[in-house]
């Protein structure tokens, strides 16, 4: 066989995924997040029963702007999955199948974890 100089299809340096598979994959992504965060949780709870000395070590990453962080990315990864989760749900009732209806939907997860998000953090609902 001859080898040609064609460009592969699609050009991965070019090739942009649409938006529901960069939700897809993000949603994943969540799920895996919070699993570790979960194990986490986990940890620091076990602490408090049997380690306080641990407790106190996870307890004080926790009022640092990392833990912080960490904290507010949980959150905003719970609401996302959450909602996500329901998204799915409804495509298994054949509803929101239109390819204009999941981009909108896709926005709408993302915005309403970003201000549940927000609003957990302010204000401490």
């Amino acid at each position: 066989m001859k080898s040609s100089n064609r460009p592969l299809s699609p050009h991965l340096q070019i090739y942009k995924l649409p938006l529901s598979a960069r939700l897809s994959i993000l949603h994943r992504l969540t799920g895996l997040a919070l699993t570790a965060g979960a194990f986490v949780l986990v940890l620091w709870l076990l602490a408090l029963a049997f380690n306080s000395g641990l407790a106190i070590t996870i307890y004080s990453f926790f009022t640092t702007s990392i833990g912080k962080v960490f904290l507010i990315g949980w959150t905003f990864t719970f609401f996302y999955h959450f909602f996500n989760g329901m998204r799915h749900l409804l495509w298994d009732t054949a509803n929101g199948l239109k390819v204009e209806c999941i981009n909108r939907s896709g926005i709408t997860v993302i915005l309403v974890s970003t201000v549940l998000t927000i609003l957990v953090w302010t204000l401490g609902v």
